[in-house]
């Protein structure tokens, strides 16, 4: 059984808890995630099954979508409303004029301080460590980008308001709506997280828990798995002839020249046996003018 399994993850489990209680389901070993999730997040965490484990390192689609509800005039040591330590803002009020008014500062490339409640690394610990012993890392800016911010409600009088964010790896949706509540002059927390879109997969095809042990109880299991190759389709394909596919899987490079469908400048390929079995994924090397292996996904 190889391919991903997309999980619908719960509430206070960690992605690594997902990973453990999948593994007594499922009989395997071998599995990974492709992104890890707040222990109070829920929603799409695709699950890497078998030989799909080896594409952990090479995913090409890092760009995930949440839906989020934040609260202004209150923050916190964790940024969420599941801190210990908070800090109230009497005087603060957000209108919705003025929370429209700050969103564009927060789309498009920027600046964020990884939260000290997180599973960054600094110095070799996790800063998480570092927090629950009290200590206060310095931990450098790191950039990255934020595609839409788009509001959906907002109630004045609770200071609550619910929005969708697209974005890049390495976002912290926890530090975005905290600096969004310092630039409308005070803080804010996240109340709610959850991801609805993640590496292409979106919420619709997740599982949870009790779906997957009754499909594993039944022999329905695999009917869950969708291909490895559903993570490269933005790839072009080469579909190689009979020859070309029994050299490529001994590990001989093949002449580009000789291979349909090589584009100009284009390095990345899914490839295909004559059978139109998937192989894995392939590197153009064109000022060798050859085509070498990749990662390949086939049981061994």
């Amino acid at each position: 059984m190889n391919g991903i399994l997309c999980m619908n993850k719960p509430e206070e489990f960690t992605s690594f808890d997902v990973i453990g209680k999948l593994r007594g389901i499922l009989r395997i070993k071998r599995l990974g995630h492709t992104g890890t999730l707040d222990p109070m997040a829920t929603g799409v965490l695709p699950v890497l099954v078998g030989t799909a484990a080896k594409a952990c390192d090479i995913m090409p689609d890092q760009d995930k979508t949440y839906r989020a509800r934040v609260r202004f005039g209150l923050s916190s040591d964790t940024l969420d409303i599941w801190g210990k330590e908070f800090t109230e803002y009497p005087d603060m009020h957000v209108t919705e004029d003025a929370l429209r008014s700050v969103i564009p500062q927060f789309v498009g490339k920027i600046e964020q301080l990884p939260p000290m409640y997180s599973a960054v690394s600094v110095g070799g610990k996790r800063l998480y460590e570092l927090a629950r012993q009290g200590i206060e890392a310095e931990r450098p800016v790191r950039n990255v980008e934020v595609y839409g911010l788009e509001l959906h409600s907002f109630d004045e009088e609770k200071q609550e308001a619910e929005m969708t964010v697209s974005c890049g790896k390495g976002t912290y949706i926890r530090t975005l709506l905290s600096d969004m509540g310092q630039a409308l002059g005070g803080g804010a927390v996240m109340t709610a997280l959850c991801r609805t879109k993640a590496s292409g997969f979106c919420l619709s095809e997740c599982y949870t828990f009790d779906e997957v042990k009754a499909a594993a109880e039944n022999g329905t299991l695999e009917s869950l798995i969708i291909p490895t190759e559903r993570l490269f389709e933005g790839y072009p394909k080469l579909r190689l002839n009979e020859v070309q596919s029994r050299m490529y899987r001994n590990g001989v490079k093949l002449d580009l020249k000789r291979i349909h469908n090589i584009k100009d400048g284009q390095e990345l390929y899914t490839v295909y046996s004559n059978e139109g079995a998937f192989i894995g994924t392939a590197r153009a090397d064109f000022k060798a003018c050859e085509l070498r292996c990749h990662k390949n996904f086939e049981e061994r």
